[in-house]
């Protein structure tokens, strides 16, 4: 199947995202218009400390007007690598630094819409190091255990989909941590 984009006009520059608006002609010979909002590369990163506790922020979002309990996030910046973003992101959002970095996957975050492509990572061998949080962000640390965070998941305690896609990605690899200790 082929789909061609036969007219594309950006008709939003914004700090964070562009809007884009593209008419493609799909399969058939149909033509229509699609909204796409272009948004970088991120990262999540999944805090485990030394006591089997995640690292949660908890943050004012205000498309969703509510304080959302979720994992570190953040932009990779032009020219930057992933790995580089989630170990300068997680010092900005957490005060700690991460020793260990391990990638669990990558997923679009919202493909039907977004370009956003999400890098996670494990974090772990976390001391701390902070840096300055940006200008936008009131950050609270909470701070979870291993199995308490997989019950609150399970119970629909957790509304942001990246944090849910980031346990889910994590499980595997923490159950066969722990049948190895």
């Amino acid at each position: 199947m082929t789909f061609e984009i036969t007219h594309t006009e950006t008709i939003f520059k914004g700090r964070v995202f562009n809007v884009k608006q593209d008419r493609v002609r799909m399969p058939g010979g149909r033509q229509v218009q699609l909204d796409i909002v272009e948004h970088g590369a991120s990262v999540t990163m999944l805090p485990l400390d030394e006591e089997g506790q995640f690292w949660f922020v908890r943050q004012y979002r205000h498309p969703a007007r509510q304080e959302i309990l979720e994992f570190p996030a953040g932009v990779v910046d032009d020219g930057e690598e992933a790995q580089a973003a989630a170990l300068r992101e997680i010092r900005e959002e957490t005060g700690m630094a991460a020793s260990n970095l391990e990638l669990l996957g990558s997923f679009y975050l919202a493909p039907g819409y977004s370009t956003e492509y999400m890098y996670v990572y494990l974090a772990t061998g976390l001391t701390p190091d902070p840096l300055e949080q940006d200008e936008d962000e009131v950050i609270s640390i909470v701070k979870i255990p291993l199995q308490e965070a997989f019950q609150m998941a399970a119970q629909g305690k957790f509304h942001d989909a990246k944090t849910l896609a980031t346990l889910f990605l994590a499980r595997p690899y923490l159950e066969s941590r722990e049948a190895l200790a």
